[in-house]
């Protein structure tokens, strides 16, 4: 059976200020949270949240996670929030650069804070790790998904990966499996690259989100380098969130043209009317700023 996804109509940006890796969680009192990463946070707290009714009027909560001590770093990169057992759930990485980063998790009251990291990190084993996704299954249990460096391949780089998250949502109950790895030009980041104390055609898939629909699993991940046109998102499909993944036969879904300049870092929601939406980062005009778009996405 031949799969696809298609983004009927796009807009935005719906905000105008920096707001990068941007995830969108629909409420389960109404309405919705949206969680971005913002370049040069600084204060006591990082991660912009804003806030909507209905996907059309935004406004901000301001930066909603606690600072943590300088020894962790001072890069804080794509917060993604689950709603469970009462509380809210936050997935992030911090650390420095583009070789220390790990999987944290930080817990609030509030979907709008202040989420307090609980001192755990969830990839010790990685080397670099980063874009985690909590995703919920039909039957209640919780996977999380995510971004880590793998170097032994046929094309290097970041690939992407899963874990159960079952115990109470602090901990990954299994080893991470592999997920997607790497198979056209277009993911390429860098020739050459020196990472991890050797050089690479680097090659990188990121930014992973999953929806189940007609008896299947889709995730959209965002492949190349984020700096430039050359950023998009493509589409896999799979039996079970644990896999086997299996890239969708089709040109990248989102793409730079038009007024979308390197589109990625996606996440998935439904829309008050029941309709499924991606949310997505794109550059201005200026090349200043990554910011939020919109759009209606139709599963076949």
């Amino acid at each position: 059976m031949t799969s696809s996804i298609r983004v009927s109509r796009h807009w935005g940006p719906v905000w105008d200020g920096y707001f990068a890796d941007p995830f969108l969680l629909r409420l389960s009192g109404g309405g919705y949270a949206a969680y971005g990463t913002h370049p040069g946070s600084d204060g006591d707290r990082v991660f912009e949240a804003l806030v909507s009714p209905d996907l059309a009027r935004w406004e901000s909560a301001g930066p909603v996670l606690e600072r943590l001590a300088d020894r962790f770093g001072d890069d804080y990169w794509a917060p993604e929030v689950a709603e469970a057992d009462g509380s809210f759930w936050m997935y992030y990485s911090v650390g420095r650069g583009i070789e220390g980063h790990h999987i944290r998790v930080a817990r609030s009251d509030s979907p709008t804070g202040p989420f307090r990291d609980l001192d755990v990190d969830l990839t010790p084993d990685e080397l670099f790790a980063i874009d985690a996704h909590p995703f919920r299954d039909a039957d209640g249990r919780w996977y999380l998904f995510f971004a880590r460096d793998v170097l032994d391949h046929e094309r290097p780089g970041t690939h992407l990966a899963v874990a159960p998250l079952d115990a109470g949502m602090t901990s990954l109950t299994a080893s991470a499996v592999p997920v997607l790895s790497p198979n056209a030009d277009w993911q390429l980041y860098e020739r050459d690259r020196l990472i991890h104390g050797r050089r690479f055609d680097w090659h990188t898939l990121e930014g992973p989100a999953v929806v189940r629909r007609d008896e299947r699993y889709w995730l959209t991940y965002s492949g190349g380098a984020w700096t430039g046109p050359g950023y998009a998102v493509g589409v896999a499909v799979a039996p079970h969130p644990l896999g086997p993944w299996s890239h969708v036969d089709q040109p990248p879904l989102l793409r730079s043209g038009g007024d979308l300049r390197g589109p990625g870092h996606n996440s998935l929601t439904v829309a008050p009317d029941g309709s499924d939406i991606i949310a997505f980062h794109s550059w201005n005009q200026e090349e200043t700023a990554r910011q939020l778009h919109l759009g209606a996405v139709e599963f076949d």
